[in-house]
C-alpha cells in the first residue's frame, strides 16, 4: 500500500512539474506575422504590365525553451496557383544558444550571414524590393539557378558582440557551415558553403563591414565577397553595398563574374511617420561587361501607426539584355511605378 502512494504521489508531483513547464513554456510564446500588398505597373517595351499582387505573407511562431534558448519558425505564404511549388514554404526553423553575448551558436534553417541587407526585414529594408546585388548574390533569385530561398540556408552559425564602450559594441563577428543548397534541401554535392563577416561599429549608429562566401551548389563554385556601409539613427538611413561573384552562372555564357552594388538614402519628413527615400540600384551579371540593370529610384512611405504603412515608388529603368543564342544585347529604358500597403500584426 505504501509503495502505491508513493507512486501515485511521483506521479502526481511529475505531473504538476510538467503542467508547470509546459505554461512556463507557452507564456514564453509569441505569435506575429506581416503581409505586403502590392500594385505595380511598367512600361517595358514588348513587356508591359500593371498588376495586382500579393506580393507575401508571413506567419511566425518565436520563444524560449528556457532563459538562454531562443527558438523561432516562420511561415510564408505567396503565389496565387495550386502549380506554384512556393506558394507556401517553411523559411525559418532555428535555435539560438544566447547565454554569452560574444558566443552565440544558431542551428537550423535561417538568414545566410552575408551582407547588411539579406537578414533585414522586408518591410524595415525600405524599398519595394531587396537591391538587386542581394536578390542575386545571396540567395533569393540567386544567378546560379538556386531555388528562390529569401537568402536562407540550412546550417549552424556563431556570433557575438564584444569590446563595450560607452554601452556599445564595438566589434561585431558571424561565421557560419552551410548545406549551399537554399531552404527545405539537403546538400546535393557534399561539400558546404562558409560564409563570415565582420563589422566595427567606430561611433553610434555607424557601422562598416566585411563579408566573405567559399561554397558551391551541385559543384557550381561560389566565391563572393561583400564590403558594406550603414549609418541609422534618429530615424535617418544611409546605407550601401558593392558585393561581388566569381563562379558560373545559371547562364553559363555570361561568364564567371558578376557584382552589383546600391546606395541609399531613407530622410524623415515627420519623424517615425512620414519618410521620403532614394536608391541608386545595379547589378552586372557580367561584371566589367555590357549586360547590366541600374534602377533609378525615388519615393515614400507614411506610417498610419507602427503596423500599418503605405509605401509609393517611382523607378526609371536602364537595362542592357543578352540573347544568349545569338549573343545581341537589347538596350531598354523604362517607367516603372510600385505601391504597397504593409500591414503587421
Amino acid at each position: 500500500m505504501t509503495k502505491k502512494v508513493l507512486a501515485i504521489l511521483a506521479f502526481a508531483l511529475t505531473t504538476l512539474n510538467a503542467n508547470a513547464q509546459a505554461k512556463e513554456w507557452f507564456q514564453n510564446v509569441k505569435f506575429s506575422g506581416y503581409g505586403m500588398l502590392q500594385f505595380q505597373a511598367q512600361d517595358k517595351k514588348e513587356a508591359e504590365s500593371n498588376s495586382f499582387n500579393l506580393r507575401l505573407a508571413r506567419m511566425a511562431l518565436e520563444g524560449r525553451a528556457h532563459q538562454d534558448f531562443y527558438w523561432k519558425v516562420q511561415m510564408q505564404i505567396n503565389g496565387t496557383t495550386k502549380e506554384d511549388a512556393s506558394a507556401i514554404r517553411l523559411v525559418d526553423l532555428f535555435g539560438e544558444w544566447q547565454k554569452y553575448e560574444f558566443f552565440k551558436v544558431k542551428v537550423g534553417q535561417f538568414k545566410r550571414p552575408f551582407t547588411f541587407e539579406n537578414p533585414m526585414h522586408p518591410i524595415t529594408q525600405g524599398f519595394m524590393s531587396y537591391s538587386q546585388p542581394i536578390s542575386k548574390l545571396a540567395g533569393f533569385s540567386d544567378r546560379t539557378g538556386e531555388q528562390a530561398s529569401n537568402g536562407r540556408d540550412i546550417g549552424l552559425q556563431i556570433q557575438g558582440d564584444f569590446l563595450k564602450l560607452d554601452g556599445r559594441n564595438l566589434l561585431h563577428y558571424q561565421i557560419g557551415v552551410f548545406n549551399g543548397q537554399g531552404i527545405n534541401l539537403k546538400d546535393g554535392d557534399k561539400k558546404k558553403d562558409f560564409i563570415g563577416g565582420l563589422w566595427v561599429m567606430p561611433i553610434e549608429g555607424l557601422r562598416i563591414g566585411a563579408f566573405g562566401w567559399l561554397g558551391s551548389r551541385n559543384d557550381v563554385v561560389k566565391r563572393r565577397y561583400a564590403i558594406s556601409g550603414e549609418y541609422s539613427k534618429d530615424d535617418w538611413t544611409f546605407r550601401s553595398e558593392y558585393v561581388h561573384s566569381y563562379g558560373e552562372g545559371k547562364q553559363v555564357l555570361a561568364g564567371n563574374k558578376a557584382d552589383g552594388f546600391y546606395a541609399l538614402g531613407i530622410a524623415p519628413i515627420i519623424k517615425n511617420k512620414l519618410h521620403v527615400k532614394a536608391r541608386y540600384d545595379m547589378y552586372r551579371d557580367e561584371a566589367g561587361g555590357d549586360v547590366h540593370k541600374t534602377l533609378y529610384e525615388i519615393g515614400a512611405d507614411y506610417l498610419f501607426t507602427k503596423n500599418l504603412q503605405i509605401n509609393l515608388e517611382y523607378a526609371r529603368v536602364n537595362e542592357h539584355e543578352r540573347n544568349y543564342t545569338t549573343m545581341a544585347i537589347t538596350k531598354n529604358n523604362y517607367n516603372m511605378v510600385d505601391l504597397e500597403l504593409d500591414i503587421r500584426f
